[in-house]
Order: C-alpha cells, then structure tokens, then sequence
C-alpha cells in the first residue's frame, strides 16, 4: 500500500504561500489508517521506550493507538493554556506564527526514554520545542517518528544535526 497515495494537498492553507498536505484522508480509511500505525509500531522498535508522547493535536491520532500497541504511557504536549495542572511551557516559531507548548510537570520520571510522535514535520519548530519540554522534564529523547516529512523544510535534517533520531513514513516537498 502506497500510504502517500491517501495524502491530500491543499493549496494556500492555512494561509497563502502555504502547501498543507492533509491527512484527514489517510485516517478516513480504515485500511491505510491501519497500515500507519503498523509501520510506526514497527519503527518504534529502533529505540529504547520508557513513555510515547504526541504534539497536539495530529499526533495525538498516532500517538494514542502506538501507546496502546505497545502498551506504554502515553503523554499530551499541549497548546499553551490546555492542561489544568502545573506546566512546563515553551514557546517557538512557526513557518507561519509563533505558538507554546507545555506538559503536566508530572508527566515524567527522571531519565525516562520518551519516543515523539507527529503526523507532519516541517521546519522543525514544534519538534524542537517538544524535545526541549521533555528536556525540562528531566527525561530525554529517545527519538522521533513522523507519518510525513516536507523534506524540502528542513526540520528532520535540524533535528538530526542536533543529535536526534528521526524516523518518517513519507516524503512530500513542502512547496
């Protein structure tokens, strides 16, 4: 199955100038839904996993059916000013904004070995900030999976030069 033959592209979204590659058509269909979550899961098995955590709110469609495959904790990075207890925030740029993200302080036990997950990795902002607030949390990186990376973007190849582990389903260029 060719998973990037269920990827939409949608011209000028969010905003002009931008090439938004969709995958509410990949989910839709129970067959290729599927077969993502069986080639992240089978990823997943390259790296040493204590926790799995997710970037809001894609990554949480991922994330949440690995966690329970694997049978690991799963854990929210949320938009600023969603979770009800005490957090650890970071703020980063956007290809078009800037935005926070945070965690529950309690998310973490020190030195757990956490796997992030997104649908989509683009100039690398919001992973990097995802990595940082695991950082802050006394745990580390064990290393990220993306169903798509926008190579052209430059976010996987930042995150590798930073000594990360990066793992991805498909390529699209991002224009």
């Amino acid at each position: 199955m060719n998973l990037k033959d269920y990827i939409r592209s949608i011209q000028d979204y969010p905003k002009k100038g931008i090439l938004f590659r969709d995958i509410t058509t990949l989910i839709k269909n129970k067959d290729a839904f599927e077969e993502t979550i069986n080639q992240i899961v089978e990823k997943s098995k390259k790296f040493k996993i204590d926790k799995i955590a997710a970037i809001e709110s894609r990554g949480f469609v991922f994330a949440s059916a690995v966690s329970y495959i694997l049978k690991k904790p799963f854990i929210l990075l949320r938009k600023k000013n969603k979770l009800p207890a005490d957090v650890y925030s970071v703020d980063f740029q956007l290809e078009y904004g800037a935005a926070s993200i945070e965690v529950h302080k309690d998310s973490f036990d020190q030195n757990d070995s956490v796997l992030i997950i997104d649908d989509l990795i683009a100039t690398g902002g919001t992973a990097d900030a995802a990595a940082e607030l695991i950082k802050i949390s006394k745990a580390y990186v064990a290393g990220f999976i993306f169903v798509i990376d926008l190579f052209d973007l430059g976010g996987s190849k930042n995150l590798k030069n930073k000594g990360y582990k990066v793992e991805k389903l498909m390529d699209f260029p991002g224009h």
